[in-house]
């Protein structure tokens, strides 16, 4: 298992949904959780390692409030079909970095919080609510679900400037990391 990089046109794809009960997707959990591990991060999505299904694993190894202000310790955790039911009112700035950008960091808005509904490990329904780490780790790694990475969630004035930094950081020319495809035009909505 491998962490594909940017511009690789696998981090574009939006993910099918895992059907409840399907435990061949689960083969991938803890090599999805070494392979973050191993690279120091805190969220891995299914498409970061070239599976296209709506999964995540997340160890924020963040101390975390739910809305009634209890502690809520930290854990490994693994979202399937993970969607976001509520958020706040308010978007806060975020420096964010990914495995799939090393070496980069992007500002780019979330929601303050966020509620998520999702099936877990034993494709059991549950929510989590996060704010600050967690709250924005969920939100990274569901935008690449979607196929969306920060490059694309950025304005479209730090965009440019992020694929130029990455650019220069890793030495990429106009070609992907595996050499499948040509760099994403950025398109500044």
């Amino acid at each position: 298992m491998q962490v594909y990089t940017f511009p690789d046109p696998v981090l574009h794809e939006v993910c099918e949904p895992v059907e409840p009960g399907d435990e061949t997707v689960l083969r991938y959990v803890d090599n999805m959780f070494k392979e973050m591990y191993g690279s120091d991060g805190v969220g891995l999505a299914g498409p970061q390692v070239g599976l296209l299904k709506r999964m995540v694993v997340i160890d924020t190894d963040y101390v975390t409030e739910d809305e009634d202000g209890e502690l809520l310790p930290s854990r490994p955790l693994v979202l399937i079909n993970p969607e976001i039911i509520e958020h706040s009112e308010t978007k806060i700035p975020s420096t964010e970095g990914c495995l799939s950008l090393p070496g980069l960091s992007v500002n780019v808005k979330r929601w303050e919080w966020v509620r998520v509904k999702c099936l877990d490990a034993d494709f059991n329904e549950v929510e989590h609510y996060g704010e600050d780490l967690f709250g924005i780790c969920m939100q990274h790694e569901m935008d690449h679900l979607d196929g969306v990475t920060l490059i694309e969630r950025a304005d479209p004035i730090a965009r440019l400037k992020a694929l130029r930094e990455y650019r220069a950081a890793t030495g990429q020319s106009a070609r992907s990391s595996h050499g499948t495809g040509p760099l994403m035009e950025v398109d500044a909505q």
